[in-house]
């Protein structure tokens, strides 16, 4: 199947590099991370919450961008993993 005519879905569900799949696993810790401090009930100091914020969503995008990277047809069929 050609890069060119895939869909989202396909792209997204397609062989991940395993460099994008560490960032995807670290993108998804801090996401965890700052909805877990920004769901406490504890009241927090605004700029801890803030930074929380900016964590969840530093987090969200890493991992949509590591998940819809992909392995090239090329190398993929030189080296056998």
């Amino acid at each position: 199947m050609k890069k060119d005519s895939l869909n989202f879905v396909e792209r997204v569900k397609a062989p991940t590099p395993k460099w994008f799949k560490t960032i995807r696993n670290v993108g998804i810790t801090l996401t965890a991370v700052g909805g877990a401090i920004l769901a406490s009930p504890v009241a927090l100091p605004a700029t801890i919450v803030t930074v929380a914020g900016y964590v969840l969503l530093g987090g969200t995008v890493a991992t949509a961008i590591a998940q819809t990277a992909m392995s090239s047809e090329d190398k993929d069929k030189e080296s056998p993993e």
